[in-house]
């Protein structure tokens, strides 16, 4: 990967419902644009990210979304929406200046990169995405009800410890019970399970992902998930897929790790079906997260190409 670069611009956005936007730029001033979708919704950026482009040749924006990272208010639900999130991204693109972009997202930022790309075609130059979420109940069903359960047990257990027996058959509904209570012990009980769970299932051979039990990453986390699958992601049924023509003519690359046990990669098989501009990168010996050996590699060959065809 590159090496870390400082950013050579930070700044704050204030968009609808009282959001400020965490944003930074760096990389090159004259570069190729392209913005990074972080994943959750509510995870936020890391520096870490930055190391996937080419800082001689990109001008990378990143920016915590809507009560995530350092972006304010911390956790909101209030006006937090995909629809939401897709109109801060062009309120970003004209702030700064860029005619169009290269847009790239992995888990839920390939969907709020899918759904800003089919809002808005003309601004997109292309497309890198990775973990392909769509966001359909069947999806997150199988993570957070019954599927994944199956492939790591002793994790689910601590997953649906915080919840009462009988409340069990509707997980998701049982948690944002709690993520949206009063009881600031039950909720933050409830943020740290959620958050762990997600933690615990991303790499091909079981670890803890950094960072997944801190108290503040996971409130953000557990909180703007929870709301947003409560809410069905605020797509209709089946969104994303049929509005893939909408992508025609945009070129793209979906690296999709084989043993994804979080975004499994069916959905990316449907998206490269429906996308046929797309190209498939099935990693063989990978998990979900980024940082597998395998995904990085083909996330940097990603970048690296993609920046050769828009220069």
């Amino acid at each position: 990967m590159y090496l870390d670069t400082r950013p050579f611009h930070t700044g704050t956005l204030i968009v609808s419902g009282g959001h400020q936007l965490y944003f930074e730029q760096s990389g090159s001033r004259n570069g190729v644009p392209v913005v990074f979708l972080h994943g959750g919704p509510g995870a936020g950026c890391s520096p870490s990210q930055r190391r996937l482009f080419d800082p001689d040749g990109y001008n990378l924006l990143m920016f915590d979304q809507r009560g995530a990272g350092k972006s304010l208010p911390h956790a909101s639900l209030v006006q937090n929406t995909t629809q939401d999130l897709v109109a801060d991204i062009e309120a970003l693109r004209v702030h700064l200046g860029f005619e169009r972009w290269l847009v790239f997202g992995g888990s839920w930022g390939s969907t709020l990169a899918l759904a800003y790309a089919q809002a808005h075609p003309e601004r997109v130059t292309g497309l890198i995405l990775r973990g392909i979420f769509l966001c359909r109940d069947r999806d997150i069903q199988w993570f957070y009800q019954e599927g994944a359960s199956r492939v790591f047990p002793e994790a689910w257990q601590d997953f649906i410890a915080p919840i009462a027996a009988d409340e069990q058959s509707d997980l998701v509904s049982a948690y944002y019970r709690l993520l949206t209570g009063e009881d600031e012990v039950a909720r933050m009980r409830a943020a740290e399970a959620w958050s762990r769970w997600e933690g615990r299932t991303a790499f091909l051979r079981a670890q803890q992902a950094e960072g997944f039990s801190d108290p503040h990453f996971a409130l953000s986390l557990a909180r703007i998930e929870c709301h947003y699958f409560m809410n069905h992601g605020f797509f209709r049924a089946n969104q994303l897929l049929d509005d893939a023509p909408r992508l025609k003519g945009i070129p793209g690359v979906i690296v999709q790790g084989r043993y994804d046990m979080i975004c499994p990669p069916e959905q990316a098989v449907l998206l490269h079906q429906a996308w046929p501009e797309s190209e498939l990168k099935m990693i063989a010996d990978a998990g979900h997260a980024a940082s597998e050996p395998g995904i990085s590699k083909a996330l940097l060959e990603a970048t690296d190409n993609m920046l050769a065809l828009l220069k």
